[in-house]
């Protein structure tokens, strides 16, 4: 059975479509992530399943039953929020049982659900604190506790992360998902950052004005991207999108001097490269493009090279000791099956074959990578 199912959700604030015809589930154990820019409706969709919002259409169901109608606590979700929303005049131990409390369950019965969760979050020192005496990353881990403590089968998180700092957003993210594999619950996570996404779910929403621009798990979405949009939202580094125009022997880089990237007609079409499948050669090594490096940006053990191609610019992975200086002039190149092609009017994915060699599009290994970019 499936731990929630959303069957055509729709809601509209006013003349303004938030949801439109929203259908897909999650299977009960697994993190859901809800990924997209403000204003996609990813929020609207967590509330509504929260029960905060009534949907103007469609079925939100959770653990089988249809909750239209129902409050949070009857639903079985517990919710984290991305302000915490703690009660500034109560202790932490008091925070996470607070929901308890005002539903009458044995004090025994608290006192042991409580032990349980502070351990589980290393809360136990702070218990007689109160929030204004903690971090934002504890006040964090106590907003989760109260939505643990309840034992819901579903628990829901409104991008809980981002007031944080970066170093403390990839340590709790870490925690929650090791937290979630640990007790097997079902967490549905919305967020803007996509490398929360990527790095905690288990299957990615990627939502677009309301409605699902793609769904799969994190490598589906980077690895086979089914639109413009995808292509250009996930990854640390976007993906590079190339016009394409038509050329003497097939598909070339609109207003640049190079190799065909693949036979047939290429006007209309955008070629996509993911920055780590383009390497840096010397002006005279085996490369499909001659360009100019127009800035660096240092990472440590890596570096992100921009360079010009006439007009175009395109962003390819190195070594970081091994980055060419800007105003370099350098040679850049690709595997020809590591190309993604898209339709340029309607943004969808096209069934083209970039490469001469039969075999699907697929990422180099690390290791191919950082050969290939030294």
């Amino acid at each position: 059975m499936h731990s929630v199912d959303i069957r055509s959700v729709s809601k509209s604030f006013g003349t303004m479509r938030a949801v439109d015809d929203v259908s897909f589930s999650v299977e009960r154990g697994h993190l859901l992530v809800l990924l997209g820019p403000s204003g996609c409706g990813k929020s609207t969709l967590l509330r509504m399943i929260a029960g905060l919002e009534d949907p103007d259409a469609g079925v939100v169901a959770i653990e089988g039953r249809d909750v239209r109608g129902l409050t949070g606590a009857a639903r079985g979700v517990g919710m984290v929020f991305q302000s915490y929303a703690l009660f500034p005049h109560l202790t932490v131990a008091d925070n996470i049982t607070f929901g308890l409390s005002v539903r009458g369950v044995p004090k025994r019965d608290i006192a042991q659900r409580l032990d349980r969760i502070v351990s589980l979050l290393g809360l136990e020192p702070l218990l007689k604190r109160k929030p204004s005496q903690l971090s934002g990353g504890q006040q964090q881990r106590v907003a989760l506790g109260r939505a643990l403590i309840a034992e819901a089968p579903v628990c829901l998180l409104d991008e809980p992360l981002s007031n944080l700092d970066a170093q403390l957003r990839l340590e709790l993210r870490r925690e929650i998902r090791a937290l979630q594999q640990r007790l097997g619950i079902t967490m549905i996570y919305v967020t803007h950052d996509q490398s929360e996404a990527m790095s905690m779910a288990d299957r990615v929403i990627l939502m677009r004005s309301g409605q699902i621009e793609q769904h799969g798990t994190p490598a589906q979405l980077y690895e086979q991207p089914a639109s413009l949009f995808t292509a250009g939202f996930i990854g640390a580094t976007p993906m590079n999108l190339l016009d394409l125009d038509d050329g003497p022997h097939g598909a070339v880089v609109a207003e640049a001097d190079g190799h065909a990237v693949f036979e047939g007609p290429g006007r209309g079409r955008v070629l996509g490269l993911r920055p780590e499948d383009v390497s840096v050669h010397s002006i005279n090594g085996p490369n499909r493009f001659h360009a100019t490096v127009t800035s660096v940006e240092y990472l440590g053990a890596e570096a992100v090279v921009t360079c010009a191609i006439g007009q175009r610019s395109l962003q390819a992975r190195t070594r970081g000791d091994g980055a060419p200086p800007v105003g370099a002039r350098v040679g850049l190149g690709w595997d020809a099956a590591a190309g993604h092609v898209f339709d340029a009017e309607s943004g969808r994915r096209l069934s083209i074959q970039t490469g001469t060699v039969s075999r699907p599009l697929q990422l180099r290994t690390a290791t191919n990578q950082e050969s290939n970019c030294a």
